[in-house]
């Protein structure tokens, strides 16, 4: 009788066991779980249209990965503003340029061996940022360059 109820009883406690593991495991899931997505409210600068504000020409440090100075170089840059911050985006764009200085020294745009190109990448990721830190976010929607000349 023993060998009949010895394999009964090591199956019933096994479907116990995988039947409270399986409970354990769909209540900590059911916990962690992040409350629905609630739509952000848009604001007007998101919706209202799009101008270029002329920045002008900038003149930048290009910077090896190892911080060496290769050269300089003088990019033409335009912001795509929305249109009802244009005349603050102009009247704040020395607070532009002292942003993108403070950045180009240390950040490597060099991508070249010899340094003579730099990575236009980088330098519009670095704008977009800087405009961040002068205008507030989601001012300047993108950074272009118009013409890229050497120093």
């Amino acid at each position: 009788m023993s060998k009949i109820v010895l394999p009964v009883i090591i199956l019933v406690l096994g479907l116990g066991t995988g039947a409270g593991a399986s409970l354990g495991t769909s209540v900590l899931l059911m916990h962690g779980r992040a409350a629905p997505a609630v739509a952000k409210p848009v604001s007007p600068d998101a919706t209202a249209k799009s101008v270029f504000v002329p920045v002008g020409a900038v003149k930048a440090p290009v910077v090896f990965e190892d911080g060496r100075l290769a050269g300089y170089v003088v990019f033409n840059v335009q912001l795509e503003v929305p249109e009802t911050r244009e005349a603050d985006v102009t009247a704040a764009l020395p607070l532009l340029l002292n942003a993108i200085n403070m950045r180009t020294f240390k950040t490597p745009m060099a991508q070249s061996p010899d340094g003579r190109i730099p990575d236009l990448d980088v330098f519009r990721t670095l704008v977009v940022e800087a405009g961040a830190e002068a205008f507030g976010h989601d001012v300047v929607r993108r950074a272009l360059i118009t013409e890229v000349g050497a120093v």
